[in-house]
């Protein structure tokens, strides 16, 4: 199976599996993290996520061998539509998301690494935009990556393809944790674990919120603010 599922109490883990090909991201591995993503996201039971990737990398972003052999346009653009909707949907789902970055997080892997709300890194991996120096754009990623660090550090990263560790990354806000190896998925499970612990309905009201005033002017932020105020006055510690 190219994604792994598994349930620890309200915390569920999502572990990308090519390991042999460092979790590249082909369609099929796209369309299910997309799916299984949404799944996590509308059950009861689920209160958090953690994302991370099988063996010595996190994800290598999209699977090049398979871009070689998209020759229909159509093909090429569905294609482009599905990895939109898979680091769009971060932002829309109410479940926290917790990135357990393993290793390498490459181009589209390192938009997924960052597209959860908290990441934690291992030290010794890295993260990189490396798109240019193979003549491509680091596009889809891009939106999500000047949002968190940043218009100057942000294009120092897509422009010059450079990985950086993840002492830089934290440095950078991209990361809220760099542990050791034998730390990563304790780490990644204790901040899940106190995510879910917290009320369903705040949570779900704060993440929205939070990603709603992104994009906001400060008049509508603070508008919008007022109203979820006013919702979650009334629904107390439910």
């Amino acid at each position: 199976m190219k994604l792994l599922v598994e349930n620890r109490d309200k915390v569920r883990i999502l572990t990308m599996n090519r390991p042999e090909k460092r979790n590249a991201l082909d369609s099929e591995l796209t369309q299910e993290l997309l799916k299984q993503l949404r799944v996590a996201d509308a059950e009861d039971a689920v209160d958090a996520i953690v994302l991370t990737g099988a063996g010595p990398a996190f994800c290598a972003g999209a699977d090049l061998a398979e871009f070689k052999d998209l020759k229909d346009p159509h093909a090429a653009e569905a294609r482009a539509e599905l990895t939109m909707q898979l680091h769009l949907v971060f932002s829309k789902m109410t479940t926290p998301v917790v990135t357990a970055i393993n290793g390498a997080a490459m181009g589209g892997g390192a938009g997924l690494a960052l597209a959860g709300d908290l990441a934690v890194m291992v030290r010794g991996a890295k993260i990189g935009y490396p798109e240019a120096k193979h003549g491509i754009v680091a596009a889809i990623v891009m939106a999500n990556l000047v949002r968190q660090i940043g218009p100057k550090a942000a294009f120092e990263l897509v422009a010059l393809g450079e990985g950086i560790d993840g002492e830089r990354a934290m440095a950078l806000g991209m990361v809220n944790r760099v542990v050791p190896e034998g730390q990563l998925m304790d780490d990644a499970l204790y901040l899940a674990a106190k995510l879910a612990s917290l009320p369903k309905a705040a949570m779900a009201q704060t993440k929205r919120l939070f990603y709603e005033v992104l994009d906001l002017p400060l008049e509508e932020s603070l508008k919008r603010a007022r109203e979820v105020n006013r919702k979650m006055r009334g629904f107390g510690k439910a």
